[in-house]
């Protein structure tokens, strides 16, 4: 029930920012993946691992375009 709520979540922040690059997406998933894990499969943790992922996808873009 926690990990479809944070996954709920980190799918949010891809829909609020619309068309998300593939870097952002990475990062999202990726960051979601290391948060959950860091946190023992918590919420929270899966929730800023993929806040925390998104942007380093944005960085990534804006640094490579």
């Amino acid at each position: 029930m926690f990990r479809i709520l944070a996954l709920v979540v980190c799918a949010g922040v891809i829909g609020v920012s619309g068309c998300a690059s593939k870097a952002e997406t990475a990062g999202t998933l990726g960051g979601a993946a290391v948060g959950s894990a860091a946190s023992g499969g918590g919420v929270l943790g899966t929730a800023a691992g993929g806040v925390v992922g998104y942007e380093a996808g944005k960085v990534y873009d804006e640094k490579h375009k």
